[in-house]
């Protein structure tokens, strides 16, 4: 048995209990100190994973975990080969996530305000974050909100950004919900001074050095290669760094090609 089924029925037996919450973060230690791998990402990527911090890869892990047990419930119940729905799948990972974000103490309650205590106002809010800054800090604050179809490829597109982009990569500290009851992933990431909003030429020039073209016939802000595609790479999300004057990218979306690139979250 290979040692992620094993923390699957770990969990599956004894919930987030102590043997389980053990099991996962010795897992990730692991994950992190390049002792084991995690199917979901190949060995470039690994580096944007393990930047990320353990509460992310604590958090692919219960969410791998929570499509697993679905999918498992379906064969069950004869109905292999059609799988859950999306909804589905999210509602239960957000759930188990929620519940394992508690018992490993990585939940923030009434996290606006204690955010805005701790690392300054909030600076900008848009559909999917919420970012507080005090001047003269080094980084920002989000609250980052999913806009996938699943938590899962929530979690997968903080990781794909760290190893496409390492200089404003994302590092998870908790969850919340806010007041509308919507997880969101709570994060620290770098803060760029921007001197202008790239344009298209430099956003084109930038991801075709990463290995992707134009998805669009060059009339949108949506690229693709062989194995991630990037969309939303509009200048509000890249921006000029005041000290490299290079083209930085701050967001966007970003989520594998091929769904059936992972052994632990099979389409």
């Amino acid at each position: 048995m290979d040692r992620i089924q094993q923390i699957y029925d770990i969990i599956a037996k004894e919930g987030f209990a102590g043997i389980a919450l053990q099991s996962i973060d010795n897992y990730v230690k692991d994950i992190q100190n390049g002792t084991e791998d995690f199917p979901r990402f190949n060995l470039s990527e690994h580096a944007g994973l393990c930047t990320a911090g353990a509460p992310l890869i604590g958090a692919s892990i219960v969410a791998c975990y929570a499509r697993a047990s679905l999918t498992a419930g379906c064969d069950a119940q004869g109905s292999k080969g059609e799988g859950p729905a999306s909804w589905v799948i999210d509602e239960r990972q957000e759930q188990l996530i929620e519940q394992w974000a508690k018992a490993a103490d990585l939940w923030v309650e009434n996290s606006e305000q204690l955010l805005i205590e701790t690392f300054g106002p909030k600076i900008a809010q848009g559909a999917e974050a919420k970012v507080y800054y005090r001047e003269g800090d080094t980084s920002v604050v989000k609250e980052r909100a999913s806009i996938y179809s699943t938590t899962q490829k929530a979690l997968d597109a903080i990781v794909l950004h760290n190893y496409l982009f390492p200089e404003t990569a994302m590092k998870v500290i908790g969850y919340t919900r806010d007041s509308d009851g919507l997880l969101r992933i709570v994060l620290t990431q770098p803060y760029v001074n921007c001197r202008r909003l790239a344009t298209k030429e430099e956003i084109d020039n930038m991801v075709a050095a990463k290995g992707f073209r134009d998805n669009w016939n060059g009339q949108g802000v949506n690229y693709i290669s062989d194995r991630l595609a990037l969309e939303d790479m509009h200048p509000a999300n890249v921006f000029i760094d005041e000290i490299t004057e290079s083209p930085i990218c701050i967001d966007c979306i970003v989520k594998f090609v091929n769904t059936k690139h992972s052994t632990l979250d099979l389409p």
